[in-house]
Parts: C-alpha cells; structure tokens; sequence
C-alpha cells in the first residue's frame, strides 16, 4: 500500500470512525482502525463489534493493500501533525506503516488486515430513503428518552417502524415516552419493525453533518443488522431482539386541561425550579390556571421546595383551555423534552394528576412527548 492524502482529510476520517473502535474488548484488534485501498479511495473501518463505522476519504492511491493499525495512536499522532500532505506506505515486512508530513515521520506497527473483523453486509431486506434534516432532528427529540438501565434490553433501544410512507421512531424508558413520525421518500409494501440501540443513533447523529442528500436505511430479513447510508458514511449495527412495549396505549386520548406557553420561558423557570427541586427528589410541580375572562391570559406556574433549603415559584403566561390542573413531574424530564423543541410554542395536556401529561410542539403534527406523573401532596 502506498497512498498520499491531506491531514485535514485523514484527521476528520479518523474522528468520524474512531468512537466506534472498542475501548475495552477481549478482541485486541477492535481497538485498531482498519486502513484499506477501496476503488482509488482510502476506506476507514473501526467496529466494537456491535456497530461498525467506515468512512471513504479522496486519496491519490500509488499501490494497493491494506492495514490495521491502534486507532488512538494513529489519531492523536494523525491530529498533532501541520495542515499538509501526509505520504503513507507499508513498511517492508507488511506489519507496520510508514508516514511523513513535512518535516515529522513515524512508524507505526499494526496488524494484518485479514484478522479484521468482516463487517456484515445488508443486502437483503427493506430499502427506505428518509430526508436528512428530518431523520436528524427525529433522533435529537426521540434517543434521549430510551433507558440507560440493561435491565430491559428493549428500552433502551429506539423502535422503528417503516409502513407505507411513514417511519416512526420511539424510545421510552418507563417514566417517559416520546414519539416522532416522519415521510419516507418512497412507499414500504410491507410494514416493518426493528429495534435500534439507542447509542447507535447518538453516533449516527453525531456523525450527520450539513448534508442535501437523502439518508438510506436497509433492515435485512433476518431483523439482525441495519445500515444507514450517509455521504462517504456507512454505519452498520447489530438490532436489540425482543418486542417493544405497546406504547399507542400509554399516550391518554383526551385532556381536561390544555395550556400553551413559550418553550423557552417554560424551559427558563423549570431550570429555576429545578435548583430547589434537587433535595426534593427532583419534583416540580405546575399548576394550570385558566384566565379570569377571555382577554386575560391563563397562567402556568412553576415551583419546588425543599424542607432544608426553601421554596420557589415562577409563572409564564399560558393559554388555557378546559378547568384549572395540577400535576408533577421530574425536572429532568421536563427540562429534556422543552431542550429539544425546535418550535416556539408547546401544549400540555393534562387529565388528572395521576395520568400521564402530553407535550406537543404548537405547528407540528410530527411529535409527541409523555410524561409520567410524580406523587406529591398538594397542600
């Protein structure tokens, strides 16, 4: 192998592939990157195993091969080198690479690509084509509500489901659920469902930059691995097994109350409420209160105490529809779904204290977020 390529080109390959090489794994070569000549193009392949990244990076290629070698060494060596044009080639013996940028060389020993883990082939299955700002902001408002506990696998996934020319994703871990529908490019005959590790689709949306193109996604028939296909990216990963829970029956299909308020003084005084609400068990509570006539405004309140160090209350305006409410809530959740709301306005409904509470972005029939309620007495 022989091959010259810029550093700002070999740095930002190395950054995109480099999350997915194992840190601690019982298969040492999973911590290397695999360096291969791929049709006059420089491939780049890191995998733990469970998901595998490869990057194509534009590269004047003079000979042919391939190599893995540690992928943090190779990246912070690749990092600390000048804005230059990097020469790489095997060294004689074929375990090792030589490099030179300007006036630095190294050499660094690797391993033989043959004992690179093959990264699994989606050829089967389904094909679905979804629009790249829309796939990107569905992840950004869905991923954080799967579960970080193991102790079931399938929450902590995000369910997908293809049928006709909608994908829904949906994460939920028990106390939340959030839920987001965007158009397929192109009609699915049969529905389909799968399960993505949620870790998966943070990496993916890290790795979804500015971008015109469309993101493909194969599910082969089997239900065992996913592709998703970027501009030069390619993300391969294992599907967590199991079935997702119902959640259609966890979303309540009708409200008592209904306030809309601003996102972001809504975000601003649950942030407030949440500095009193830390030795609280992290409740907030919200109370909903229609306007005294049709021109004066309802209210949303906002407040949180604790027995050691005190109490606080905020309101924003609201317009409100139905009777006056009570409810509450995590501050955690409440903050993380009013993080990501991209519209100005939010509609919280609620039933009765005990019942889930909804969020819906004002403008958008695309998501929603379910909140399990918290226990409090109201005095």
């Amino acid at each position: 192998m022989k091959l010259s390529c810029l550093q700002e080109n070999l740095n930002r390959g190395l950054g995109l592939v480099g999350r997915a090489a194992a840190a601690r794994t019982t298969l040492p070569i999973t911590n290397n990157v695999l360096i291969a000549s791929d049709q006059g193009r420089l491939k780049l392949v890191a995998t733990n195993l469970e998901m595998a990244i490869s990057c194509w990076l534009g590269t004047k290629i003079e000979e042919e091969g391939a190599i893995t070698i540690p992928a943090k060494l190779l990246t912070e060596f690749v990092a600390s080198l000048p804005n230059d044009k990097i020469d790489i080639k095997l060294a004689p013996k074929g375990k090792a690479i030589e490099l030179r940028c300007a006036r630095f060389e190294a050499r660094i020993s690797g391993a033989d690509a043959k004992d690179f883990p093959p990264i699994p082939r989606v050829d089967d299955g389904i094909t679905a084509k979804v629009d790249f700002n829309a796939f990107k902001q569905a992840i950004s408002q869905v991923v954080f509500a799967a579960a970080s506990d193991e102790s079931r696998p399938v929450l902590t996934g995000v369910n997908v489901e293809f049928e006709g020319k909608t994908l829904t994703l949906a994460a939920a871990d028990g106390f939340r659920l959030a839920v987001y529908k965007l158009p397929l490019a192109l009609s699915i005959a049969e529905k389909i469902t799968a399960i993505i590790p949620s870790k998966t689709l943070m990496e993916l949306s890290r790795l979804m930059t500015d971008s015109d193109d469309p993101v493909e996604i194969r599910v082969n028939a089997a239900k065992t691995q996913i592709l998703f296909k970027l501009k030069d990216i390619e993300v391969v990963s294992q599907l967590v097994q199991g079935n997702f829970p119902q959640y259609n029956q966890l979303i309540p299909q009708s409200f008592n109350t209904k306030a809309i308020v601003d996102v972001a003084q809504f975000r601003g005084a649950t942030k407030t409420a949440s500095i009193f609400a830390r030795d609280g068990s992290g409740i907030v509570r919200l109370i909903i209160t229609p306007g005294e006539s049709e021109v004066t405004p309802g209210k949303l309140s906002i407040s949180a105490r604790s027995e050691e160090i005190g109490e606080d209350t905020g309101e924003v305006d609201a317009v409100v529809e139905g009777t006056e409410a009570k409810i509450a809530f995590n501050s955690k959740y409440l903050i993380d779904v009013l993080s990501v709301l991209k519209e100005t306005s939010v509609a919280v409904e609620v039933t009765t204290p005990s019942s889930p509470g909804v969020f819906r972005p004002v403008g958008s029939d695309s998501y929603l977020h379910v909140i399990m309620p918290m226990f409090v007495q109201w005095g």
